[in-house]
């Protein structure tokens, strides 16, 4: 599982969605980095494969960063 996360100018929160395969992440995250730089589209809707029926819609100019990593597998036990 891979996340994304794209965090906003003047907001302490982040926005994740994951995607399930590495090269649909890479997709997405290119994709962000793109209207990062074009400023186009001006709103960017972003779908979670994890949680089903999850969508953000992010103003792109408001976008100050972008990340995507993997997620851990490992589980801690108590």
């Amino acid at each position: 599982m891979y996340i994304i996360d794209v965090t906003l100018k003047n907001t302490p929160v982040t926005l994740s969605v994951q995607r399930k395969e590495e090269d649909g992440a890479k997709s997405l995250y290119k994709q962000v980095v793109e209207a990062i730089k074009t400023g186009s589209p001006a709103i960017l809707e972003l779908t979670c494969e994890q949680m089903v029926g999850k969508t953000v819609a992010v103003v792109v100019g408001e976008i100050s960063a972008v990340q995507m990593s993997e997620k851990s597998s490992t589980a801690t036990t108590s």
